[in-house]
């Protein structure tokens, strides 16, 4: 029996103490090969100018940068404490001509129609509290055919894999939020049904090791 979900706060990371101690986790999980750049570019997103939701420190961004050419990020930011520690990070990756950090919602994309050749975001569909419209911002801004990567944990992973995962989260100050975010996270059944109510209805959602990955293209 899986637990009711418990909402999370929207406004993602905020405090300079908390900021950096998420910093830190994702140094690590980039350290040890763990972040999803290889999935966001084995779904398509490979050229053009991208879409980054929530970048939090900024790993996943800068390490889809760095691994494909010619690119441009663009990545929407709710925390300004989080930006400058993703602004920092991209200048140690000498990368800070081809990404811009922008203060935003997800749930109103503060760009135009048609923007970008692929959107991509990893652990911030929890914290959205309006997700259906979330999903249509996504699919305002893309190009007709361009190609979308959202993942997430899901609430209902298998119990040993969460106890894992809470063994690797460091620092332990982390530990709280990272509870708190997998009671916040959906099952693929609800995830499904969301984006029947949606305009990304077309997605394919598949299950990872301790979430999903939701993949798709904007019809034309």
């Amino acid at each position: 029996m899986v637990k009711p979900r418990i909402i999370e706060t929207d406004e993602g990371i905020q405090g300079e103490f908390d900021v950096r101690a998420y910093n830190s986790m994702m140094r690590s999980l980039r350290d040890k090969g763990w972040m999803e750049t290889g999935h966001i570019i084995t779904s398509g997103i490979t050229h053009g100018l991208a879409l980054e939701i929530g970048p939090g420190p900024g790993y996943l961004g800068l390490e889809w940068l760095k691994k494909t050419e010619s690119t441009m990020l663009l990545a929407v930011e709710i925390s300004p404490e989080m930006t400058k520690i993703a602004e920092r990070n991209a200048r140690e990756y000498e990368l800070e001509g081809r990404v811009k950090y922008v203060k935003g919602d997800a749930h109103q994309i503060p760009f135009d129609d048609n923007t970008f050749d692929g959107v991509f975001t990893n652990g911030s569909l929890h914290e959205w509290s309006q997700p259906i419209r979330v999903f249509d911002e996504v699919y305002r801004v893309l190009k007709p055919g361009a190609k979308y990567f959202i993942s997430d944990m899901r609430r209902d992973m298998n119990l040993f894999v969460k106890r894992f995962m809470k063994l690797m989260v460091k620092p332990k100050e982390i530990k709280p939020g990272f509870v708190s975010s997998i009671n916040a996270s959906y099952t693929t059944d609800e995830i499904r049904s969301i984006l029947d109510q949606s305009n990304l209805k077309e997605s394919v959602v598949a299950k990872t090791f301790m979430g999903f990955e939701i993949t798709g293209v904007k019809s034309r």
